[in-house]
């Protein structure tokens, strides 16, 4: 995400598009929005992309009025083929180009990007945050969650707290919400949670600071943290309104796939992610690798080295001494 604002940035975007892309982007991916209708519930399943929607617009209008963007020169848009870059999109007529391929190639280009590369990016953390909540499930006790974290504006400044610094993706923090409702965190404070955990980190605020400068990072900050507030209040509220009981509901919405397609799609899912472990694993041996064989070379000259057989005070004779360095 943080590559990506930085790109747009330098392409000419103004800095209240780049913040609303940052807030918004982390919620409402189709990665996002997908877990969080398996794992919790419709009422939580709208109401996050339309609380980072608001909250984007919010922050970008802001930066927008407080800095009046610059009219700058448009950056060319690439227009390349998706597919398999069988066109550049400067020398075809983009009519043209339609024609190239067919709806199943299309169909099977969206498939692999879908299965290898959105896939491949969010699987270490996806079962990351399962492992994570499901410590939570059996590690904290139920009433320790609910006296502090039960509902209200204290429980919601408490998960800002948590959330804010952490660095969890938003595919990641939504096992953690589920588990945090099942222990009797209240939905409001869980969606704290989600709009914060994602979009704010030590390592993003300091990246964002580069980008957009320290007052519209402040910005960015304090818009976040007060639009995360009020729409768990809202949500909160929504809840008792309506008189649904969030552990009653949570994870109900999958019911509605029979027991052997969702046998099916997790045995699919932990295939699928037996490639980007495998990368991932890789990766982390070629790295302790490198670091096991690093050699450090200095530009001090070698120690006088002796030997016993010529006697302490004796000094031997290098091999490659043509420079002199060791007479």
């Amino acid at each position: 995400m943080l590559p990506a604002a930085a790109s747009l940035r330098k392409q000419g975007a103004n800095k209240g598009a780049t913040t609303a892309f940052l807030v918004a982007t982390p919620e409402s991916g189709v990665d996002s929005i997908a877990v969080t209708y398996a794992l919790l519930d419709p009422v939580m399943t709208v109401m996050r992309p339309v609380a980072a929607f608001v909250s984007a617009i919010s922050a970008g209008i802001l930066e927008n009025i407080i800095n009046k963007p610059k009219q700058q020169a448009l950056a060319p848009s690439a227009l390349s083929c998706p597919v398999d870059n069988c066109c550049d999109g400067l020398d075809c007529d983009p009519k043209e180009h339609r024609k190239h391929h067919t709806v199943f190639e299309k169909a099977v280009a969206g498939l692999k990007f879908g299965i290898g590369e959105v896939w491949g990016d969010i699987a270490l953390w996806f079962f990351g945050g399962l492992l994570i909540a499901g410590t939570f499930t059996a590690v904290i006790p139920d009433d320790v969650m609910t006296s502090y974290l039960g509902g209200g504006l204290h429980s919601m400044l408490i998960m800002l707290v948590v959330g804010v610094p952490i660095y969890i993706c938003a595919t990641a923090s939504t096992p953690v919400a589920a588990a945090l409702i099942l222990k009797g965190v209240s939905p409001g404070a869980a969606l704290v949670f989600l709009l914060a955990g994602p979009a704010t980190n030590v390592t993003s605020l300091s990246t964002m600071y580069g980008i957009l400068g320290k007052k519209a990072t402040v910005r960015y900050l304090v818009v976040l943290c007060v639009c995360a507030l009020l729409f768990g209040l809202l949500l909160d509220e929504i809840y008792l309104l309506s008189g649904i009981a969030p552990r009653a509901v949570l994870g109900e919405a999958s019911n509605i796939v029979p027991y052997g397609l969702k046998f099916g799609s997790a045995i699919l899912l932990l295939l699928l992610s037996i490639k980007p472990f495998g990368a991932w694993g890789v990766k982390l041996f070629s790295r302790n690798k490198r670091r096991k064989n690093k050699v450090v070379v200095s530009g001090f000259p070698l120690p006088m080295a002796t030997s016993d057989k010529q006697g302490a005070n004796e000094q031997v004779q290098y091999e490659d001494d043509d420079c002199g360095c060791h007479k």
